[in-house]
């Protein structure tokens, strides 16, 4: 029995990155000899054990053969006979099929390490277009070390495109799709992710929505680098630089979907692409089942966005109904993610990424007024039910008014 670390530990030690999951793989063993030294198993596809100790998983070296559509559309054989370099070779990338033994002593038959050195993330066999997920895998790993200058390899590239033409990715659930975006999304230059699923012809299958945003004009007054596409990838780097939560993130990637409605012979102006692309926004969440927090906030920030910049010109009952579209009075935090979604909105435009926001506050300002509105005094009055609604309305309508007369004096 030999016991190997192999996958993404050897592959950030040797990028000098701190190493956090570890993957173990066990060769020339028996899952009898396994139980036999205190491996506990889990997993029903294949072989993989609980350490007795530190409770970290161990697979047995295995291969796999493709058997179906999906993800899932493989069977896997597990013996004492499949080798290292076999079990190395179903990985995706030559940089995550690597291994290296208790004395760091390095195991690399597809040349892991070469790639590595040369900022290329290559396929390490043909069986890479066997698997769907692997397009996103990869987009994602793009958007991981692109700070580090890595770029896919032009024939990885044309296996993901036959891929996203195979009709394969439409077999992956979308439980498998979410947690491939959802980290992608949180990586350091998620733009590179959506970058990337659109150079090979995924981003069309996955999210036609967003994909039809690209080649589409804006007015350069507001927008210098006028194509929506670019805007979108702009603020959801934004977003990324100022390291916002992955609700902001789904929805700095989701706040424009309208702009793909919009008539040609209308362009560049977009109007009330707000309410157009709410039908958009919802069909995306529910393609990918995002989390409820997620979907809520894409669709308000879909919605109030364009409120949201012209804050500093709203009515007091617009500034009203906003908030209370928000419950920002139970839900205070949503209110402030949406802010920010809007900032990042702003800053997404190419040579304006270091202006200032002064609606940022104004909105945070409003906010607190409204909500410093006591309900004790006209619960004192006698107002109860709907009275008591409208009355608390009537009063917050009124510090809202004194809050915007004050912020304009």
């Amino acid at each position: 029995m030999q016991i190997f670390k192999v996958g993404g530990a050897v592959r950030d030690r040797l990028l000098g990155k701190p190493v956090t999951d570890i993957d173990w793989v066990v060769v020339g063993a028996t899952t009898e000899e396994m139980l036999a030294q205190g491996y506990r198993p889990v997993g029903a596809d294949f072989p993989v054990f609980l350490h007795p100790k530190s409770g970290e998983e161990y697979a047995l070296a295995r291969t796999e053969r493709k058997s179906g559509r999906g993800y899932g559309g493989f069977t896997f054989h597990a013996s004492p006979e499949v080798t290292l370099e076999e079990d190395l070779i179903r990985r995706d990338l030559t940089i995550n099929a690597m291994a290296e033994d208790d004395q760091q002593n390095l195991t690399d038959p597809y040349h892991g390490q070469r790639d590595l050195e040369d900022r290329i993330l290559r396929h390490v066999s043909p069986a890479f277009a066997e698997d769907p997920l692997r397009v996103l895998r990869v987009a994602r790993f793009a958007a991981r070390y692109a700070g580090l200058g890595f770029t896919v390899a032009p024939e990885t590239l044309e296996l993901m495109r036959q891929l996203s033409d195979s009709g394969e990715l439409e077999a992956l659930t979308a439980e498998r799709s979410w947690k491939e975006i959802s980290r992608a999304l949180m990586e350091d230059q998620p733009q590179v992710f959506i970058q990337v699923l659109r150079n090979c012809g995924a981003l069309k299958v996955l999210m036609p929505e967003v994909d039809a945003l690209f080649g589409v004009p804006q007015p350069e007054a507001h927008h210098p680098e006028i194509d929506t596409g670019l805007h979108t990838l702009s603020v959801l780097e934004q977003s990324a630089l100022y390291k916002q939560p992955l609700t902001v993130r789904w929805a700095c990637l989701l706040h424009d979907l309208g702009k793909g409605l919009t008539p040609e012979e209308e362009w560049p102006r977009h109007i009330a692409h707000e309410h157009t692309g709410l039908k958009l926004i919802k069909a995306v969440n529910e393609r990918f089942k995002a989390p409820k927090d997620c979907q809520e906030l894409a669709l308000l920030v879909g919605k109030y966005h364009t409120h949201g910049h012209r804050a500093l010109e709203l009515k007091a009952s617009t500034l009203l109904e906003l908030l209370q579209s928000f419950d920002v009075y139970r839900r205070p935090q949503r209110f402030e993610e949406f802010i920010v979604a809007c900032e990042m909105d702003a800053r997404g435009r190419k040579g304006l990424e270091q202006r200032s926001y002064p609606q940022a506050d104004y909105l945070r300002g409003a906010a607190k007024a409204a909500r410093e509105v006591a309900v004790q005094p006209l619960l004192e009055k006698g107002f109860k039910g709907p009275e008591l609604g409208e009355a608390l309305k009537r009063e917050r309508l009124k510090a809202l008014k004194a809050y915007k007369d004050a912020a304009s004096a």
